[in-house]
């Protein structure tokens, strides 16, 4: 089981924002354009820190933690981070303003 640990805890945070999507309406998962604008950036600067940091001994993954499945020298669930975390971040966001939004055109 350790080994599919950071999986379902990426895994917990999908489905625990999911119905800020489906209930509350943040229309992320909508405009899929615009999300991967958004997530672009961070995929790219993030990835390349800890490529740069793997290859320098500074930042490694445990082989207990991660299925083992790697994409171009990162695990799978590093880059699956890189997605999920800053989605669920967008998701709350957008749940967030639009609420402020309301509250202040009262």
């Amino acid at each position: 089981m350790d080994r599919w640990q950071y999986a379902a805890a990426l895994a917990a945070c999908v489905v625990i924002t999911l119905p800020l999507e489906v209930v509350l309406g943040a229309r992320v998962y909508r405009r899929p354009a615009r999300l991967a604008l958004t997530l672009a950036p961070v995929v790219v600067v993030f990835a390349a820190w800890d490529l740069l940091a793997a290859r320098r001994g500074h930042w490694w993954w445990s082989t207990d933690q991660v299925t083992g499945v790697r994409l171009l020298g990162l695990p799978l669930e590093e880059w699956l981070f890189f997605l999920v975390v800053p989605i669920c971040a967008v998701l709350t966001y957008e749940v967030i303003g639009s609420r402020q939004v309301v509250r202040r055109g009262r």
